[in-house]
């Protein structure tokens, strides 16, 4: 795929959901072979994509409105035939209120010392998102410096880091989210396997979205929502939430 440069254009396709919603702009995407599926068993999927050089923030935006997500600067959506699992999931910052367990988890992190700044790749994070992969995905996904730059620091938008430090200022974990001026978008989170019982996870969300509410950001989103899959069930813990429908409509969670 060749690199696009995506600025606003004044219409877009609307009409047809099918495979999926459409872009927001005109784009050729191209639609890759069928894999397995890295999310439900026994089933396999396909995305179509596109690569991004540069893209305008409003337009990145509304490519998350319509069901994509960005590995490094590829913009992809699944079309998987015959299944529509992948939702996307975004939560209202201003009417947001964490739960008893959530509380718990942030009071279990108080301790914790937070930055954001531009993304900036490191040894010390190179080696912290390594052990997370053992930890968390057995070694089954590509640890070197170049894959973690390409699929994480590498961005076509305005993107920040989250950095997580405890008092002896070790790294225990970062969190990459592309900002625009009406979403917050949850890139990806990776942790030190070894500190798992604080709830890492769970906290950098809860960070991510105070951050969203200090910066008046409408919207915290998730990424996909998938029934069946356990390592998407935490999403829907954050109350309320929504979630985009094949028709291009957020509804909230009943």
């Amino acid at each position: 795929m060749s690199s696009t440069h995506i600025h606003p254009e004044p219409s877009a396709a609307t009409q047809s959901a099918y495979p999926s919603l459409p872009p927001p702009v005109p784009v050729n995407l191209a639609t890759f072979s069928e894999r397995t599926c890295p999310y439900l068993p026994d089933r396999t999927a396909t995305f179509r994509a596109l690569y991004a050089g540069r893209i305008h923030e409003r337009v990145y935006h509304n490519f998350l409105d319509a069901g994509f997500r960005r590995a490094g600067h590829v913009i992809y959506q699944p079309v998987c035939r015959g299944c529509r699992a992948c939702q996307p999931l975004r939560v209202p910052v201003a009417d947001f209120r964490p739960d008893k367990s959530q509380r718990r988890c942030a009071r279990r992190n108080q301790d914790l010392l937070i930055q954001s700044a531009p993304p900036a790749l490191t040894d010390e994070k190179h080696d912290l998102y390594r052990r997370y992969l053992t930890g968390r995905h057995n070694g089954t996904m590509d640890d070197s410096g170049d894959s973690l730059e390409d699929f994480l620091y590498d961005s076509p938008v305005r993107t920040l880091e989250f950095t997580y430090r405890d008092s002896a200022g070790k790294l225990l974990a970062v969190g990459i989210c592309d900002v625009c001026e009406h979403s917050i978008s949850s890139v990806y989170f990776y942790f030190d396997p070894a500190e798992s019982k604080r709830g890492l996870g769970n906290f950098g969300v809860l960070m991510e979205i105070d951050y969203a509410r200090r910066m008046n950001i409408p919207h915290w989103y998730a990424g996909f929502w998938i029934k069946g899959c356990r390592a998407m069930e935490y999403k829907n813990s954050f109350r309320p939430c929504e979630l985009l429908h094949p028709d291009g409509v957020w509804r909230k969670w009943e």
